[in-house]
């Protein structure tokens, strides 16, 4: 089963929804880059708002979403496209802390409540666009609802949650988005918010299997109007080409400084774990380009 993610409104158009299925690209990512179950849930959870910003966007703009908590797991990156395309990494792959009070994997302990959400949009213009928030719960989903109503000044309601098996492979993984269009009635607010405050955990929603519609029917009833599909996928951007080109653009200083006193590089790509191996020839190579 494929994953996928779905776009549709409610409520006479006053209310945007998304909904998202990550497990597949979850456990690709999990085995490229080794995950441990803490750090697979606050990565998961972030790849999945990712994925849904990403369905935000037009062409072939894209955009890049920093979660920076002073937390042990260090940096939690993603990067998503209008595509459908996406991809995440982590600072410290290997961190894992016991179950906490609710019986739930410690993405707050991990993740940390001291920093910033940063969004970066690479929407084709001459400089990109940057927007942040104070992260306030270090559980993601509130954290990026607080992002979308600061920073982008969209009300929202962000549910994100990742169920890991015990041999640390991941068993289900997504999210919705619930947003508010300018001009909302008072009463459709009101009743959406009751609504959301009773909807049961977005983690129970996916351990029970719901697909990412039946996931916006509970939360906005039969009312929701769909509009579109779109599926879900890891990709990764690297190649040799691009680690060559970061190479040259060290300057020839640098290169000549790396031929002399290692006669090798290998660069190995966050996102994807792959190794890039290049040797004494192929960096004098580099360097006579200059």
């Amino acid at each position: 089963m494929k994953d996928y993610l779905v776009r549709g409104t409610a409520r006479d158009g006053f209310v945007r929804a998304f909904a998202v299925r990550t497990t597949h690209t979850m456990q690709e990512i999990q085995e490229r880059l080794d995950t441990w179950p803490t750090v697979s849930a606050a990565l998961g959870r972030t790849v999945s708002a990712a994925a849904m910003m990403g369905a935000m966007l037009k062409g072939e703009e894209r955009l890049t979403v920093i979660v920076k908590g002073g937390g042990p797991i260090g940096q939690v990156v993603a990067d998503a496209n209008a595509h459908g395309e996406v991809r995440g990494y982590v600072t410290n792959p290997h961190v894992h802390f016991d179950l906490n009070k609710q019986g739930k994997l410690d993405v707050r302990r991990a993740v940390g409540t001291d920093g910033t959400i940063i969004v970066t949009k690479d929407l084709g213009l001459k400089d990109p666009y940057q927007g942040s928030s104070p992260i306030i719960s270090g559980e993601l989903g509130e954290d990026f609802a607080y992002y979308f109503t600061v920073s982008e000044q969209v009300p929202s309601a962000v549910g994100v949650g990742v169920l890991v098996n015990p041999d640390n492979t991941i068993k289900a993984a997504g999210g919705f988005i619930i947003q508010l269009m300018p001009n909302t009635p008072e009463d459709v607010i009101t009743a959406l918010e009751k609504t959301i405050s009773n909807i049961r955990p977005v983690s129970t929603m996916i351990a029970d299997g719901l697909s990412p519609e039946e996931m916006l029917r509970e939360i906005l009833g039969e009312d929701v109007n769909l509009l579109d599909y779109q599926e879900i996928v890891f990709n990764c951007h690297c190649s040799l080409e691009r680690v060559s080109q970061a190479l040259i653009s060290l300057g020839e200083e640098e290169l000549t400084s790396m031929i002399e006193e290692q006669g090798e590089a290998e660069i190995t790509c966050h996102f994807c774990n792959e190794r890039y191996h290049l040797n004494k020839q192929d960096l004098e190579e580099l360097r006579s380009n200059l």
